[in-house]
This record gives C-alpha cells, structure tokens and sequence, in this order.
C-alpha cells in the first residue's frame, strides 16, 4: 500500500525545521518529501496539521509480570498510540524482575498484545538487588537495549564499576538513576520551605549531583557508554556538561513531569504527584527546560508508572511514586512550545530522534529510507484531561482537569493506522 500525505506540516529533528510538504509512504518506509503522489497511492489530507516522526518513549512501566491489574501491554499500546507513541521501551522492573533471558523472552512475547512497536531493557543486577551482574551477554543476544536497575541505585561502585567495564565489551549502554541512595532514602519531597511547611519527608537536590558524580566517575574509569535516566536539578548539570565536552559517552534524560511541574504543585498532599525523584523548585524547573533546548539534557520521556488506586489513596510519604504519561506526554510537551521555552523541532528532537539513535533504533527521522512510525497532530486544540478518559488500566495523572492544548489526529506504525 502506498500512503501519499498531504498538506502537511513536516516536523523535521534532524533539521531542525517546520515547513509545510508532503510526505510519501511505500511498504511501511518514507520513500519521497514533497513530491508528487503516486499513482494509485491513498491519499492523507493533514489539514494543515503537524506530522512528525512518531514518539520513542523511553522508561515506560508495564504491570507484566506481577502486576497486570495496573497495566498490560495491550492498554499500554492503545494508550501509547492514542498519545503518539510509536516505541515503547520498557523497564525491567516487573514482578519478578526481567533479569535472565527466559523472563526477556518472556516479556518479548507479551509485547506481541501491543500495537505499537516494544523494545525491552533488562535488569542490570540479579533480582536488581545490587549484588551481583546479570548475564549480560545473553541477554543483549535475546535482545535487550540497555541494562538499568531503575530506581534502586547501585550502591556497590566496585560491582558497579565492573558491569561498566563488562558493558563496554558489549558496547552495551548503562541506564543510572543519579541518587545518592542513602539521602534518598525514604525522601517524598526536595528540601526546602515547602517540604518543611507540609511535614514531608525530604532530600536535598544535593543528592542528585553526589550520585552523578560518582557515575561518571566510574564512567570515567571504565570508559563505559552511560545514560543518566532523569536530570532534574540545576546543580547537576555542570557535571554532566563536563562530562560530555571531556568526551566521555554519556547522555541524560528527564521526565515530562519535572518539566512542566513543579513541588507547589503538590498542593494539599495530592499523590498524583508524588515522585521519584521528587518534584522540584520552579527554577529548576525552567533550568531543565533550557537544558533540553541546549541539548545538554538530550531526552524527554513519560517515565510511563502506573498504580492503582489502592496505592496512591494513603497518606501523600506512604503512597506508591509515579504516574501515568504515555497519553499525556506530547500534549504536556507541547506546554513547553506554547510558552515559548522548545520550539517544535527541539521537542521531537527530544522525544523521538535522540532517544532512537541513542539505542540504535532505526526511527525519529523523516528521512527517506526510515520507516514510517508518524503523528499527526493539531498543536492548537484546546481540551481538558478526563483521566477517566485515559486508555491506560491506571488513571493515575497529575493532569486529570487540566486545560491541555494539542492532540493527536492519527498515529501510523510502518505505514498501517494504530490510531485515528
């Protein structure tokens, strides 16, 4: 089948350009730009909206196995694809952890109940209980991305230091999460007049650049290929700008919520937006937002976790972290380019572009010869969120009755409609 879009608004991340054109789609590839329609091919008419490499989201939480009443792959897909989403890579952090090739293949043949495309990291410690490395070379043959431990931080820096240089071999890619694991501990809040006004259990920002600036120095020593999961605070971020002018193999990420949220947010203990890390003051907030336009940041992601009600209807330090985004991640980020902060090329450079080639991914691209994972949408359409609404099992969002602006007319994996 041959798919000619027209009248389209083409959000180019590699050149970082919005101009109108065409697009032409044969056997689930890009094959022309602004050319005329072949004959025969089915024509999309895009109405003058926005059509842009379909989103890579990197971090998203599936509740399989263990937890499949939060999450399964298949609302995880029409939820993924409702938002954009073309990619889904997801944790390890099921129950019982994917730490062993049988539990990939497992979680591989799962992902067949998606819509969307799904890539897998693994675990990087057995059991991800940060004492001993997984098998890491079976595991990249089964088709593992990338290894983390997730949230739980690597405290052994030996252990750590040795899956690093066992990665290097494989040139295989680190996920961490920069915490000091002993600050962290127990924390709900970022230190400061909030969290000691609200009786929250708190942790310095502090922690976050002590726990980066032990990973790069072990990235440092083992020469190692590195991605930091989320940067949130300002204070981060010399260091990681070091880093990346003394060459060293390293990129970051950052949540759609540490970007368009901040700790007042909170309010009267409301537990959709309790985190991990936790949420953070209004200048880092914009800090991470200039990061991302520089570049220095190089990811955005929903950091997709869904929960039950049971688990978020306790007291605001005892309730289960996270939320669910993958439905909300790009009408979120399209916060940033209404308030002047991203324009739309960086934001697909963020969400698309950057987290496909930075796991090898042949996607975020309108290039011709790449295949045609795309979104089409109107970044102008005012609406208010329903989390009822939401695709998700889990209705856990911070955004339920906020104003939004921006959604998704179709979504097309190789060519074929997911969505719309």
């Amino acid at each position: 089948m041959i798919l000619h879009f027209t009248n389209a608004r083409l959000i180019d991340p590699a050149s970082d350009d919005v101009a109108e054109g065409s697009l032409t789609v044969e056997d689930g590839c890009i094959t022309a730009r602004n050319e005329d329609a072949p004959e025969g091919a089915e024509l999309v008419d895009c109405g003058g909206r926005c059509l842009a490499p379909g989103i890579v989201d990197w971090g998203v939480k599936i509740g399989e196995p263990g937890e499949r009443h939060k999450e399964s792959y298949a609302t995880a897909g029409r939820a993924a694809a409702a938002g954009g989403v073309t990619t889904m890579i997801v944790r390890p952090d099921t129950l019982p952890p994917v730490d062993s090739p049988e539990s990939l293949d497992f979680v591989i043949k799962r992902a067949s109940d998606s819509v969307v495309r799904v890539r897998h990291m693994s675990a990087l410690t057995k059991a991800r209980d940060g004492r001993e490395m997984v098998e890491m070379a079976f595991l990249r043959d089964a088709g593992a991305l990338a290894f983390t431990d997730g949230v739980r931080v690597v405290s052994d820096n030996k252990l750590l230091g040795r899956c690093m240089t066992y990665a290097k071999g494989l040139d295989a890619l680190i996920v961490g999460h920069p915490q000091d694991p002993g600050l962290s501990k127990g924390a709900a809040a970022t230190k400061g007049k909030f969290a000691s006004l609200y009786g929250i259990p708190d942790v310095s920002h502090l922690a976050e650049r002590m726990g980066l600036d032990r990973d790069l120095s072990l990235v440092a020593m083992t020469g190692g290929r590195y991605h930091a999961d989320q940067i949130t605070t300002a204070d981060a971020l010399p260091s990681l700008r070091r880093a990346k002018a003394s060459g060293l193999d390293v990129t970051a990420g950052i949540s759609i919520h540490h970007l368009t949220l901040n700790e007042f947010d909170v309010g009267d203990y409301r537990t959709f937006f309790r985190f991990t890390p936790p949420l953070r003051s209004e200048d880092d907030r914009l800090a991470m937002v200039q990061a991302v336009a520089d570049g220095d940041i190089d990811v955005i992601a929903s950091f997709h976790t869904p929960q039950d009600e049971e688990s978020k209807r306790l007291p605001f330090a005892e309730a289960a972290p996270g939320a669910v985004g993958l439905q909300t991640l790009l009408p979120a980020a399209l916060r940033l380019f209404h308030q002047g902060g991203l324009s739309l090329p960086q934001l697909f450079r963020a969400l698309s572009r950057n987290p496909a080639r930075r796991l090898g991914l042949d996607g975020g691209r309108l290039d011709r010869g790449a295949p045609a994972d795309l979104v089409l949408f109107d970044p102008d359409a005012p609406f208010i969120l329903d989390r009822f609404a939401l695709l998700s099992k889990s209705k856990n969002t911070p955004f339920d009755g906020a104003r939004m602006q921006g959604r998704v007319i179709g979504t097309w994996i190789g060519g074929e409609r997911v969505f719309g």
